[in-house]
């Protein structure tokens, strides 16, 4: 759109106390062509006054500050106040307001952050409604998280298989993403012990789990042995590298989002990008993103719900139907509109200023 951006990222972002991950870092190349400055330590404030005055001397139109969890409001909020007194405008792109598991002192964070803020980009109406528990009269704006466009294009089911070790005469219903104990990955195991015990599984299908344990490892595992399920499930319990991410939806026949709340998930994202069908949990914004019986099916975050969901997708062979909708849905989830929605909401408060 013509703008000049800079980006600025952390150097720490959680304390190692706080990450319960292998590792914050990326084996990934740094992109060519962003400006891209490690400045920002959640956890060292002098850090905070540094960039802040950093971006004070630049003195840009505008800061974006993406927000998602309180434990970054200090060093946030602190950036924002310092920038803003050489004029510069504040927006935070909100991921979440409150987040999805509760700390002490959360509200308190937030309301420092949400009070260093003129205006807001939110993703879903859950998170307005959120928002408003702080600030009744600040401008917000909708813009839905736009397509993960970076992961590269879909490709042929065979090739991705191969790539996973996988039989490509099986149909894959994929979990993607972070085990948290709040996406209810928990559920979708009872969802598949129920389809199992009900014989409709006949040898044909598998659950595919793929992403890196946030907690609960041996929960989850004590699980799979109690329904039973160590050769209906395959799993991926690692980090998944942004190179691999196509191979996985590539084999996907369906993508699952048992969550037990939300607000919005990056995961519908990367499943319109690749043209997976979803079924989801009537939580938070998803049904907002997943229209129910259009490009996938809304339902109870129950496991006997789940269970019927999946199962009707296959038996109802829903597959290209709901792709052919995903292709028309997808028009909405733009980086494009999301950019135009931050230029507006800058106009807006040029506005109000001036009034």
């Amino acid at each position: 759109m013509g703008f000049d951006c800079r980006l600025f990222t952390f150097t720490t972002q959680y304390p190692r106390l706080l990450f319960p991950g292998s590792s914050q870092l990326t084996d990934e190349p740094a992109p060519q062509d962003l400006s891209i400055s490690r400045e920002l330590s959640s956890i060292n404030p002098w850090s905070w006054w540094r960039t802040g005055r950093r971006i004070k001397r630049l003195k840009p139109d505008l800061l974006i500050i993406r927000y998602w969890i309180p434990a970054m409001a200090p060093a946030f909020g602190t950036v924002a106040r310092i920038a803003r007194r050489a004029g510069v405008r504040t927006i935070a792109l909100l991921d979440n307001v409150i987040p999805h598991e509760k700390r002490p002192m959360d509200t308190v964070l937030t309301r420092y952050f949400i009070d260093s803020m003129e205006g807001f980009i939110y993703m879903s109406e859950q998170v307005y409604r959120d928002l408003r528990q702080f600030t009744a009269d600040k401008p917000a704006l909708f813009s839905p998280h736009p397509m993960f466009t970076q992961y590269g294009e879909a490709m042929p089911r065979e090739e991705a298989c191969a790539r996973l070790g996988l039989d490509p005469t099986l149909h894959y219903t994929l979990f993607f993403g972070y085990i948290r104990d709040y996406k209810g990955l928990d559920l979708l195991y009872e969802a598949w012990a129920r389809l199992k015990k009900a014989g409709w599984l006949n040898h044909r299908h598998r659950l595919l789990v793929a992403g890196e344990y946030y907690g609960g490892r041996e929960r989850y595992e004590r699980l799979l042995q109690e329904l039973d399920l160590q050769q209906e499930v395959i799993l991926f319990d690692r980090f998944i590298p942004e190179g691999e991410v196509r191979w996985f939806f590539s084999a996907a026949d369906l993508v699952c989002q048992p969550y037990r709340s939300a607000t919005q998930s990056g995961v519908t994202q990367v499943a319109y990008w690749f043209d997976v069908p979803m079924v989801v949990t009537d939580v938070g914004g998803l049904r907002e993103i997943v229209p129910d019986g259009e490009v996938g099916y809304v339902t109870a975050p129950e496991s006997e719900a789940i269970a019927a969901a999946i199962r009707r997708f296959y038996d109802e062979q829903k597959a290209e139907p709901f792709r052919t909708q995903i292709l028309r849905y997808r028009e909405r989830f733009t980086w494009e509109k999301m950019a135009q929605n931050f230029e507006a909401l800058y106009d807006r408060l040029g506005d109000t200023s001036r009034g």
